[in-house]
C-alpha cells in the first residue's frame, strides 16, 4: 500500500458501536448488503468528521470522484441460498432477491447516498480477507484506478459473511479504507 495514502478506515462490527446492523431499505433476506453499507457509512462519516474543511468525500446531496471497490471471496451467501431454496421448491423468487444478488446494487446505493461519481467495481479474491484486513489485490486495483485518473480517491471495502452463524465467534465482518494517491 506504499502508493496509497489512507484517509479513513472503519470495521464492522466496531468496538464502540452497536452489534446489530442497521436495516437497509430495498434489501432483504441477507446481512451482506447492510454490512457493506454500514462499514462504508462509518468510513465516509469518519473521514468527513476528521476533515470538516476538506472537500472529499462530499456529504450526501453533492458529488465527488470517489470510486467504490468491493472485495468479497464469498459474496452474498444468504441471498444465493434464498434464491436456490426458492428454485428448488419451485416457488416464485421475490424480484428483490434478483436485484440484490448483484454486488454492485449496494455500491450503487452507497454512491447515490453520498453523491460519489467514481467507478464502481466488485471483485472476488481467491481468499477471504481476515477481519480488519483488505485483500492486497483490492488495494492494487484501487491504486490503478487512482493512477489512471478514474477517481480522486477510492473507498475499498472487504466484506465476508460468516460461514455458519451458529459457530462460536463466527460473525459477518467488513473493513473499509478510503485511500488516495500517496
Amino acid at each position: 500500500m506504499s502508493r496509497l495514502r489512507t484517509l479513513a478506515t472503519a470495521t464492522w462490527p466496531h468496538p464502540q458501536g452497536p452489534r446489530e446492523l442497521p436495516p437497509l431499505p430495498g434489501f432483504s433476506a441477507s446481512t451482506f448488503n447492510p454490512l457493506v453499507a454500514a462499514v462504508a457509512e462509518l468510513c465516509l462519516t469518519r473521514h468527513r468528521d476528521t476533515n470538516p474543511a476538506g472537500d472529499h468525500p462530499s456529504p450526501p446531496g453533492t458529488t465527488d470522484r470517489t470510486g467504490l471497490l468491493l472485495a468479497s471471496a464469498g459474496g452474498d451467501r444468504a441471498t444465493a441460498l434464498a434464491i436456490e431454496s426458492a428454485a428448488a421448491a419451485d416457488r416464485r423468487m421475490p424480484p428483490l432477491l434478483f436485484f440484490q444478488s448483484n454486488p454492485n446494487a449496494v455500491l450503487g446505493h452507497i454512491a447515490a447516498r453520498w453523491g460519489l461519481t467514481g467507478p464502481v467495481v466488485a471483485i472476488s479474491p481467491r481468499e477471504a480477507a481476515a477481519p480488519g484486513q483488505i485483500p492486497a489485490d483490492a488495494l492494487e486495483l484501487a491504486a490503478l484506478l487512482l493512477a489512471d485518473g478514474d477517481a480522486d480517491q477510492v473507498l475499498v471495502i472487504a466484506a465476508e459473511q460468516a460461514e455458519q452463524a451458529e459457530q462460536a465467534g463466527d460473525t459477518d465482518h467488513a473493513t473499509a479504507v478510503l485511500v488516495t494517491s500517496a
